[in-house]
């Protein structure tokens, strides 16, 4: 099948080339000559394993880029994978999604054939048929169900696993408001779909839209409760690690989210949650369960420096930060809990030394205001440092050497495998 992808961030960039790893010719719109001359040179434009070594193997046969939306009529199907990002009061801004359905209906004013346009961003109840339908409709000349079908298709991708996630969900969501739509997309996810392990789930467009919602807040709700359990669990002294995965063995439950420590952070929780109850209150609900949620979660950067200064006097202290992303195997700062540390840190007099294998130049180039020197290695950040603090659980911090540090002592956000024999003082934020 012929592929057009109007977006070439984490999402587009990823779904281009898992679908030119299933056999289709794929081809990303992008406003972005850089990114644009990054794919076709076989490259990719960001750290996600997997990645890379597609984006290579099918650049300039099944995939490729381009910044011209005519390529579009050469394609049965267009996806929308543009950015949603947050406006000040949580809600989701439109504007490039507004401004790429124009560029997109534009194109299609000129195409003969019927397309298929998939909304993949994730977007609220409503968006696809009273916001992007309408803008395809005006700009194109042509109408919903008469030269133009409209589809939503949410993506559950996760930052490090993005292409695995990809290649074999558990679940593939389709919504869609006539049978030839269902079907295309069908035919596209055919390769995954057949698989045992993935389910098809077909609805409407607007239950679509939701279950994305739906999803990322169950999961959201799920690890602020675990982190809820776990600080209740360290004021009794006992190992939350411990009593949740004997939890995690009921069934009702599963073990899968269990893992208490500094919260949860990235581009689609936060966000998500934030959208869903921005909103809840625009009809008229009050998402109390939901601004729990965030409240626990957003407490815990706050909880892990606290623990810490029961430790040290962070007044003039060198404190070795290990981690920056908000989580292992991906880049991404977005809402990382490592960025609010080092700003409790700074407010507390503390001099922060911070290593991470990927993110450290993401960090540079957007908080060039935060008080904070860079190490290239973990064993150079712990070196001379008064103290510890584990964010993200990178593999290669499991069995590190404490012995460079001034003093052994490590609050872990995060239960990294440490020899506690090694260490002054091991705390973790949870157990």
């Amino acid at each position: 099948m012929h592929v057009s992808i109007v977006g070439s961030g984490y999402v587009g960039t990823t779904v281009a080339a898992c679908l030119a790893d299933l056999g289709h010719d794929v081809v990303n719109v992008e406003i972005d000559e850089g990114i644009v001359e990054t794919i076709n040179a076989g490259e990719a434009p960001i750290h996600e394993t997997g990645l890379t070594d597609r984006i290579a193997e099918h650049a300039g046969t099944t995939l490729r880029a381009t910044t011209d939306y005519a390529e579009v009529r050469d394609t049965d199907v267009t996806l929308l994978c543009l950015p949603t990002p947050q406006a000040n009061d949580g809600s989701l801004d439109l504007a490039i999604m507004q401004a790429g359905s124009e560029s997109l209906g534009r194109a299609l004013a000129e195409k003969d054939d019927d397309h298929l346009v998939v909304v993949k961003s994730t977007v609220l109840p409503g968006t696809t048929e009273d916001v992007v339908g309408p803008i395809l409709e005006e700009e194109s000349g042509k109408r919903i169900g008469n030269g133009l079908e409209l589809a939503m298709n949410p993506e559950f991708l996760r930052m490090g696993t993005a292409v695995s996630d990809f290649l074999e969900p558990d679940k593939v969501v389709v919504g869609a408001t006539s049978e030839g739509a269902a079907a295309t997309l069908r035919e596209l996810y055919a390769p995954i779909v057949e698989r045992e392990e993935t389910d098809l789930v077909e609805t409407d467009i607007r239950e679509a839209e939701l279950i994305k919602y739906a999803n990322n807040a169950f999961l959201a709700s799920k690890v602020s409760l675990v982190n809820e359990l776990g600080n209740i669990s360290k004021e009794y002294g006992a190992d939350a690690y411990e009593v949740l995965e004997a939890v995690g063995l009921d069934d009702r439950i599963s073990e899968r989210f269990m893992r208490s420590g500094l919260g949860w952070g990235g581009s689609c929780f936060p966000k998500d949650v934030d959208a869903l109850r921005a909103g809840a209150r625009g009809q008229g609900y009050d998402p109390a369960l939901l601004d729990a949620v965030v409240a626990v979660n957003d407490a815990q950067p706050r909880r892990l420096v606290d623990l810490l200064e029961t430790h040290v006097s962070l007044e003039g202290a060198r404190i070795a930060v290990l981690g920056l992303s908000f989580k292992p195997g991906t880049d991404d700062i977005r809402k990382s809990r490592a960025l609010d540390v080092l700003e409790y840190l700074e407010a507390r007099g503390a001099r922060a030394v911070a290593y991470d294998p990927v993110a450290v130049e993401n960090v540079r180039e957007k908080h060039p205001n935060l008080e904070v020197e860079y190490a290239d290695s973990a064993a150079a950040a712990l070196e001379g440092a008064d103290g510890a603090v584990v964010a993200t659980d990178w593999p290669e911090f499991d069995d590190l050497a404490f012995d460079g540090m001034a003093r052994r002592v490590v609050v872990d956000g995060r239960r990294i495998d440490v020899d506690e024999a090694d260490l002054e003082v091991y705390e973790g934020l949870t157990w």
